[in-house]
């Protein structure tokens, strides 16, 4: 199996034609040897659909913050009393059409209290080598405006401290990438998902809506 261009120099970043669809997308990710389809499906679907209720005040999402992409920091405190959906990303793997999903979700939801945060990962090997270069990948193939983080580790003892957090008091590790997590006005997990249900799916979209503004 070919290896991945982690360099960010790969025929998916910089190219002049039309963006291509979410078929002709997963198959060249597929040809550059992502290694998606080697992988046990294991956390594809995640804590699908699953809800908990609120935590304690202490443990509340609002006490963490993510460093951004382009610099400064994204803190989940300024977000108190709106809806947050987290998800892990990557840019080459067979899910990463979902950004288009999440966009939608941006562009719709945004204005009335909705944050959709990107948090690009590559705990599982499918992340481009730099902020630079999945910064580009994005806007070039879907011109992504949503909120990005720096690439960050999501599992295990390096994980981001809202990664640890959830694991450590929700039970809820991502098994993959675009896992997502709805946090609510208080700063409680309201859900949870795995990469198989959709950002624009009834299941998610139903759960934020009745937190919007």
């Amino acid at each position: 199996m070919p290896s991945i261009d982690r360099s960010g120099n790969s025929p998916l970043v910089r190219r002049a034609t039309p963006r291509v669809g979410y078929a002709a997308l997963v198959a060249l990710i597929m040809g550059a040897g992502s290694g998606f389809a080697a992988t046990p499906d294991t956390g594809l679907a995640g804590a699908s659909g699953s809800a908990t209720g609120a935590p304690a005040a202490s443990a509340s999402a609002h006490q963490f913050s993510f460093a951004a992409i382009d610099g400064g920091s994204i803190n989940l405190a300024d977000h108190l009393g709106h809806p947050v959906l987290v998800v892990n990303t990557a840019s080459l793997c067979g899910f990463t059409p979902q950004y288009d999903d999440l966009q939608a979700l941006h562009d719709q939801y945004s204005a009335q209290g909705l944050l959709v945060l990107a948090v690009p990962s590559d705990d599982f090997n499918q992340e481009l080598s730099s902020a630079e270069a999945v910064k580009e990948f994005c806007s070039v193939n879907f011109d992504l405006t949503l909120p990005m983080t720096d690439i960050t580790p999501v599992r295990g003892a390096a994980a981001h401290p809202f990664y640890q957090w959830l694991a450590r008091e929700h039970g809820f590790t991502p098994g993959w990438n675009f896992n997502k997590v709805l946090i609510g006005p208080k700063g409680e997990v309201v859900g949870t998902w795995g990469s198989t249900v959709k950002p624009m799916s009834q299941a998610i979209v139903s759960r934020i809506e009745p937190f919007l503004k």
